[in-house]
C-alpha cells in the first residue's frame, strides 16, 4: 500500500499511554454495580455478568506473561481511530508474551460466524498506525445474537486457541458483545469478551464513558468544512446553505459543530421532543431568522439539522414507533405490493392519529418512512433529506408571508450532508492517543480474567499521564427498550443533556448567532504546533468535565 507523505510522518507519532498502563499493572476493584435500569429483567438475562466491580489499572510490580491468543472485531459505522485501537491491543499483548496472537475477523461479527480472519502480525499494524478507516480488517453490521452463531464462532475460537474476543463498536454491538460474553460465561468455555465504546454520533457515553472514540475527529472534520462553508457564506452573501450532520439517534455532532463554528441556526433534535415542537413549528423558526436577517439586508446564512430530526418530532416519533411494530408483524405481506398499495396499507393499519399524521408528511418523507428498517429495525433516517424538507418547507413559508405583505428578501437554499466526510478521517491526537489506551486496557482485562467489561478510558480532559483507564461491565449501562416489535436488552443511548453545560452554552449564544454573523472558521485539524491548537478537546467535553 502506497503511503503519502502525511501518512509517512504520522506513522511516527507514538501515542502517549496513561500512567496506569505504561508498565506491570495491577487490578483495583470497586463496588459491584448494578445496571441503569430495569434490574431485576438485566439481572436475570446476564447472571453471569451482571453486579461485577468496576475496575481501575494502576501501576504494579508484576505483569501477566501467560499465553494469550486474542481475536478483534470491528463492527458497524467507521470511526476514525479504530486502527489504533487494534495496534495498542496488538503492542499490549506481545509486551505481555511475544508468543501471543492477536486474529482479526474480516468484515465485522460476521468473520467470526464465517471463519474468515487473518493473523495480524506486526508487519500489518505498522502499515495502520495513527490512521484512520477500518480497512485494516473491514467491518460489518451482522449482529451476533443466535446461539447457533455464538457455537460456529467457538469452531474458530478454539481452532485458534483464542482466550477473547474484542469488538470495537458503538451501543448495539457492545450490547451484542455482552449477549456473547454471558452465553460464553455460562457454557463455562473459558473465552472472554470485552468491548470497546466507538460512535462519531457521541450517543455511547455516561458516568463511566467520557466519550466514544471518533467524535474528536469527526466533530473537527465537520467543523472544518462547515467553517468553509460559513468563509464562503460570507463572501458571496447570496446563499442560505442547509447542513445535515450525522447522528441519528442523539445530536451530540449538530451541538459539537454549533459551538466550533456559530453558525445561524442550529436545530438539537432533544430540545424539539422535550417541546414537544411540531414541524411547522420547527420551520417558522428557521423561517423568521432568515426573515429578520432579509430585513437588516443578509440574504444569507447557515442551518445545521441533525440527521434524527424527523424520529425526535413527538407526533412523527409516535408514528415511527407504531410503523416499527406494524412492518415487525406484517412486513412479509406488506413488502410484494406497489407503492400506492403499500401506502394505502399503512393508512389503513395505523391508529387514526399516527394515520393523521402520516397522510400530512411530504410524499416522499412518508414513503421513506415506510421503508425497510436497517439491521437494528431502526428507520433509515439518512435516506431522509432532511434539509431538503426544511429549506423547502421554509422557502413556502416566506412566499406565504410575502403574499401577506411581510419584507422576507431574497432566499435561495444550498444543501449539504457531511457523514461519510468524518467517518474515516486521520486522527486527531486525542483520538490517536485515547483509542491506543483503549486497545492497551482490552489488553489488560484479558490479562486479568475479565469477561464482559468495556475497556475506558477516564479524566481525558487532562494530560494523558494522569488519564484513568479501566474497565466497566457492560451490563452496568443496559436497559430493556422495544425493539422490532419486542423488549431486548440494550445500552442505554446517551442524549444531549437539556440541562447540560454544552446545550447551556449554546443557548446562551444562540440568539445573538441567528441575528448577527458570528462564524468561527476552525480551519483544518492540526497535528503540528502548538499544545493549545493540536491538543483540544472538543467544546462538549471540555464543558462537561470543568
Amino acid at each position: 500500500m502506497k503511503k503519502s507523505r502525511l501518512q509517512r510522518e504520522r506513522a511516527e507519532y507514538r501515542p502517549k499511554l496513561p500512567k496506569g498502563l505504561q508498565g506491570a499493572v495491577k487490578v483495583k476493584e470497586g463496588e459491584p454495580t448494578q445496571s441503569v435500569g430495569d434490574q431485576e429483567e438485566i439481572k436475570k438475562l446476564f447472571p453471569n455478568t451482571y453486579g461485577m466491580p468496576l475496575v481501575e489499572f494502576v501501576p504494579g510490580d508484576k505483569a501477566n506473561s501467560g499465553k494469550m491468543n486474542v481475536g478483534v472485531i470491528l463492527s458497524g459505522g467507521q470511526a476514525p481511530g479504530g486502527h489504533n485501537v487494534i495496534c495498542g491491543l496488538f503492542d499490549a499483548i506481545k509486551r505481555l508474551n511475544p508468543d501471543n496472537r492477536l486474529y482479526g475477523f474480516l468484515m465485522g461479527p460476521g468473520g467470526l460466524v464465517d471463519h474468515d480472519y487473518k493473523e495480524l502480525t506486526a508487519d500489518i499494524i505498522d502499515e495502520y498506525r495513527n490512521t484512520g478507516g477500518f480497512d485494516m480488517i473491514g467491518s460489518g453490521r451482522t449482529k451476533l445474537e443466535k446461539e447457533e452463531q455464538f457455537e460456529k464462532g467457538l469452531e474458530v475460537i478454539r481452532q485458534l486457541d483464542i482466550k477473547a474476543i474484542v469488538i470495537i463498536g458503538g451501543d448495539d454491538s457492545n450490547t451484542n458483545a455482552c449477549v456473547l460474553a454471558e452465553y460464553y460465561a455460562a457454557k463455562n468455555y473459558g473465552v472472554q469478551v470485552i468491548g470497546c465504546p466507538k460512535t462519531i454520533d457521541g450517543d455511547l457515553k455516561n458516568d463511566q464513558i467520557e466519550t466514544s472514540f471518533g467524535f474528536d475527529t469527526a466533530t473537527k472534520t465537520y467543523g472544518e468544512l462547515i467553517g468553509n462553508i460559513e468563509r464562503d457564506c460570507n463572501s458571496a452573501r447570496k446563499y442560505w446553505h442547509f447542513v445535515k450532520l450525522m447522528g441519528r439517534s442523539a445530536s451530540h455532532i449538530a451541538l459539537e459543530c454549533a459551538l466550533q463554528c456559530q453558525p445561524n441556526i442550529c436545530i438539537i433534535s432533544e430540545e424539539v421532543e422535550a417541546k414537544d415542537m411540531t414541524l411547522n413549528q420547527i420551520i417558522e423558526q428557521v423561517a423568521s431568522a432568515v426573515a429578520y436577517r432579509a430585513e437588516q439586508g443578509k440574504n444569507f446564512g447557515v442551518v445545521l439539522i441533525p440527521e434524527g430530526l424527523i424520529e425526535f418530532i413527538p407526533a412523527i416519533g409516535r408514528l415511527i414507533d407504531e410503523l416499527n411494530d406494524l412492518l415487525a408483524a406484517h412486513g412479509a405481506e406488506y413488502k410484494d405490493l406497489e407503492a400506492d398499495a403499500q401506502r394505502e396499507y399503512i393508512l389503513a393499519h395505523l391508529s387514526a392519529a399516527n394515520a393523521e399524521t402520516f397522510a400530512t408528511l411530504p410524499e416522499g418523507v412518508a414513503r421513506q418512512l415506510s421503508l425497510e428498517r436497517d439491521p437494528h429495525g431502526n428507520v433509515q433516517v439518512s435516506l431522509i433529506e432532511t434539509e431538503k424538507l426544511v429549506s423547502d418547507m421554509v422557502e413556502a413559508k416566506l412566499a406565504e408571508w410575502a403574499k401577506e405583505g411581510k419584507y422576507v428578501g431574497k432566499f435561495a437554499a444550498i444543501h449539504h450532508f457531511f457523514g461519510y466526510e468524518g467517518r474515516c478521517a486521520a486522527p486527531s491526537n486525542f483520538d490517536a492517543d485515547y483509542c491506543y489506551a483503549l486497545g492497551t486496557s482490552a489488553a489488560q482485562l484479558i490479562a486479568n480474567g475479565k469477561t464482559g467489561y468495556m475497556a475506558v478510558v477516564k479524566n481525558t480532559t487532562a494530560t494523558t499521564d494522569e488519564w484513568k483507564a479501566g474497565g466497566v461491565p457492560i451490563t452496568m449501562m443496559m436497559n430493556m427498550e422495544r425493539r422490532n416489535g419486542e423488549m431486548k436488552p440494550v445500552i442505554r443511548k446517551a442524549l444531549v443533556e437539556l440541562d447540560g453545560k454544552p446545550f447551556k452554552k449554546f443557548v446562551e449564544k444562540r440568539d445573538e448567532w441567528a441575528k448577527e454573523t458570528c462564524f468561527v472558521y476552525p480551519g483544518p485539524i492540526q497535528y503540528w504546533g502548538p499544545s493549545s491548537v493540536c491538543d483540544r478537546t472538543t467544546r462538549t467535553l471540555a464543558l462537561e468535565q470543568e
